[in-house]
């Protein structure tokens, strides 16, 4: 990256999520790959990039398995999580001082395997352009739309895999994100809050291996990939 001065960047993860599709004893960020958890993995590589300093980590109120992971308690912050990723990202934007964190990256806790390279193109291009942005990759295969039966293919050409970290100007995104909580808007990930604001989003190709573990498959083949930079 350029060896100009930059905004400080707040990092927020949200990890109240409890991964049901996972079908495991735990929440999906508290499994383990390679001695630790899902969870200091995606921690681990958000802090390689110089940039990012402070993270804001969302957890449920309740959790259990929190406190037996190991954090560096002057980077991390733990917030109280929500309902939803909204309002687990929502609460923890709105902890921190836009004048003094212009900028906040959102990142999902259960991708283990975002690169550095990734994180800092992505940052780039939102400075660069003054708008936020997303990593994202994208369709390679024929769509299909339908349930059960296929009702229509759509061309794959202009889709996108939308990926984390998402990046974006702090004060918009607690608006955006507030506004959309009040109009009850159903939002899934910063980009779409943003992107319902009227916002422009810049989408920013990444890898495809970074995945978010959702289901037992994704478990195995994170482990994979996690051996061949090993």
């Amino acid at each position: 990256m350029s060896d100009k001065v930059m905004p400080a960047i707040a990092v927020v993860v949200p990890a109240a999520g409890i991964g049901k599709r996972m079908l495991a004893d735990r929440p999906k960020q508290y499994l383990v790959l390679q001695q630790k958890t899902i969870l200091e993995h995606s921690l681990m590589r958000l802090l390689q990039v110089p940039a990012l300093t402070k993270i804001w980590l969302s957890v449920a109120q309740d959790d259990p398995y929190i406190n037996d992971v190991n954090l560096d308690q002057k980077q991390i912050i733990k917030v109280r999580g929500g309902a939803e990723r909204m309002h687990s990202v929502l609460n923890a934007v709105q902890q921190i001082e836009p004048y003094k964190y212009p900028w906040v990256l959102v990142h999902d806790a259960a991708r283990p395997l975002v690169r550095q390279a990734d994180i800092e193109k992505l940052i780039e291009h939102c400075l660069a352009s003054g708008d936020g942005g997303i990593l994202a990759c994208r369709v390679r295969d024929t769509m299909k739309r339908g349930e059960k039966v296929v009702g229509q293919t759509v061309s794959r050409e202009h889709l996108w895999h939308a990926l984390t970290p998402q990046l974006f100007p702090t004060a918009l995104l607690k608006a955006a994100l507030e506004d959309a909580v009040q109009a009850g808007v159903h939002i899934t990930d910063e980009a779409s809050a943003m992107e319902w604001a009227g916002h422009p989003v810049l989408l920013v190709e990444g890898q495809s291996d970074n995945i978010k573990i959702t289901q037992p498959a994704d478990l195995a083949l994170a482990a994979f990939y996690l051996e061949q930079v090993n």
